[in-house]
């Protein structure tokens, strides 16, 4: 079975992708709400703590976790699609400060599951990041 995305489903996940990123970074609840599948969990890239959807769009909407920048490299990522499914695993170099006014900044790699949905396109079920330390 070959699971690399064809280069339609590659652009649509790569852009749903930025469009999550865009929307942590502009704090903009209603974007990710429209991104984020109902029972969307987030892995943290800093502490491995786990985030609901809930969570999250709380931290963000009260300002208590921030993103000042997120770059990521499009070009590098791994895309597959197996049906209804679709997985990401990129490359990212990253701030946000925390809940506890900790800032952060790091190099991730991720992985974003997708799911399809019929109204969306595609609705982000799971987001892991996993520290890249340096000299790795």
């Amino acid at each position: 079975m070959t699971v690399t995305a064809g280069p339609d489903d590659r652009a649509l996940l790569l852009d749903h992708d930025r469009r999550f990123f865009d929307a942590l970074m502009a704090a903009d609840v209603a974007g990710l709400d429209s991104l984020l599948a109902d029972d969307f969990v987030l892995v943290a890239v800093n502490d491995g703590a786990i985030a609901t959807r809930a969570d999250l769009l709380d931290l963000v909407s009260s300002g208590t976790l921030r993103f000042p920048a997120v770059e990521s490299f499009p070009d590098e990522a791994v895309v597959r699609r197996i049906g209804d499914v679709g997985v990401v695993v990129g490359r990212t170099g990253m701030s946000f400060t925390g809940a506890d006014g900790t800032a952060f900044t790091s190099g991730s790699r991720y992985t974003h599951v997708f799911a399809a949905d019929s109204g969306t396109g595609w609705r982000l079920l799971s987001a892991q990041g996993t520290e890249i330390k340096p000299g790795s």
